[in-house]
């Protein structure tokens, strides 16, 4: 593992804006300051605010995937293993549970250990008592459960520490900027118009390359250039309750569905989640009616869960890869990645990464960075699948910036 600092980028390096400060846009970050590139990031709220701060804390095995988008389960196995040893301390390695209750789970059970085995998941088959063993409060009713690695993570905090660690090497990051318009000049995207919401200060940042890393916001980005993004934001409502009530990550074996997902968080345990299409992620809302639905499905795996507490319920845009037709519920859409290069479209300098999962985000940034490179003439390996990310709290260590 490499553990030294990387060079910080020289002031006539290719300057690359980074629009978003989430997951995806910090480990962009990171991936081009340890390739020599000079980077800008702009997030106009707190980083990770938006969908990055908001999902269930899960590290995907690809279990979840291994049936029906086998594409996202190798992506999730692969990023799955290399953030244990990139970002050591930044999760329960607890292991997961994908368990059978009904006949109709049992029916998905050999696609399930199928699935697992072509994605080369680990996965260990257990018996309905060596699974209530592990999981005392698990619904006795369960017929078989197999064990994957799933882990669980802090949804802001591992992604922390690629910020800190892009900043560490040079990389200038704004919170609280908005992007409120693109710079186009002859078919270039050239830099932002933006607006501090701290001081008021409005001003533009230029760079050779803009990349457009903001999830389910995509497609309003890209539009600002006259692109277009096939991205469907879906959101979906999460509950957390009061008690611990599992130690591993609990899966119903079954297509996925509303509250069929069990997360442990420190002290609580985080239920998940629904799903429907939204035109504007900003215009989220959460449904008494999905609330229900979420304790109802979560009691299924652990009874105790229809009478715990409700310490807390949220909602989260993800940004699926899709068309408005295709989309139905946000369900049939992959969980997988794209990157787009929008000079095929005849916009240059523009490059747009999104869909994913907070589990890929480093291999998301990889593939962003190797366009990016490859556009600007920067003949540099990825580096960031064996260089350990600093602690979420170096991130701290130096303040923010703010226009000038």
């Amino acid at each position: 593992m490499m553990t030294q600092s990387a060079p910080r980028p020289p002031r006539d390096a290719p300057h690359v804006l980074i629009i978003g400060g989430g997951g995806t846009g910090g480990a962009l970050a990171h991936d081009l300051t340890l390739r020599g590139v000079r980077v800008t990031l702009l997030e106009r709220g707190e980083f990770t605010s938006g969908t990055t701060g908001r999902h269930h804390g899960l590290l995907h095995s690809g279990a979840r995937y291994a049936v029906a988008d086998k594409e996202s389960a190798v992506e999730c196995i692969e990023e799955n293993q290399l953030l244990r040893r990139i970002c050591p301390g930044s999760f329960e390695e607890n292991d997961g549970l994908f368990v059978a209750i009904t006949d109709e789970d049992m029916a998905t059970y050999d696609d399930f250990v199928r699935g697992c085995t072509e994605c080369e998941i680990p996965f260990t088959e257990l018996t309905p008592a060596e699974a209530v063993r592990l999981e005392p409060m698990l619904n006795p009713e369960v017929k078989a459960a197999v064990r994957v690695p799933d882990g669980t993570m802090d949804a802001m905090r591992m992604p922390l520490r690629f910020l800190a660690t892009a900043k560490h090497h040079g990389a200038t990051l704004m919170n609280y900027v908005e992007t409120v318009d693109l710079l186009v000049e002859g078919g270039d995207v050239k830099g932002a118009v933006v607006h501090d919401r701290v001081s008021g200060a409005d001003g533009e940042v230029r760079a050779d390359l803009v990349v457009n890393a903001t999830g389910p916001w995509s497609e309003q980005v890209a539009e600002m250039a006259g692109a277009h993004v096939p991205i469907q934001p879906s959101p979906g409502v999460l509950v957390a309750v009061r008690g611990r009530m599992s130690n591993m990550v609990l899966n119903r074996m079954h297509r996925s569905g509303d509250g069929d997902i069990i997360v442990p968080q420190r002290a609580l345990s985080v239920i998940g989640t629904s799903s429907w299409t939204v035109e504007d992620p900003d215009d989220l809302d959460v449904p008494e009616e999905h609330v229900r639905r979420m304790y109802e499905e979560g009691a299924k795996l652990i009874p105790a869960i229809a009478n715990a507490p409700l310490r807390a319920a949220w909602s989260a845009a993800r940004p699926l890869i899709g068309s408005d037709e295709a989309a139905g519920s946000g369900r049939e859409l992959s969980r997988t990645f794209k990157t787009i290069d929008h000079a095929n479209a005849g916009i240059g300098n523009f490059v747009t990464i999104t869909g994913g999962k907070a589990t890929t985000l480093r291999g998301m940034a990889e593939t962003c960075a190797d366009v990016v490179c490859g556009k600007l003439g920067v003949n540099e390996p990825c580096r960031t699948r064996e260089f350990v990310t600093l602690p979420h709290t170096a991130f701290y260590a130096e303040p923010e910036r703010r226009l000038a």
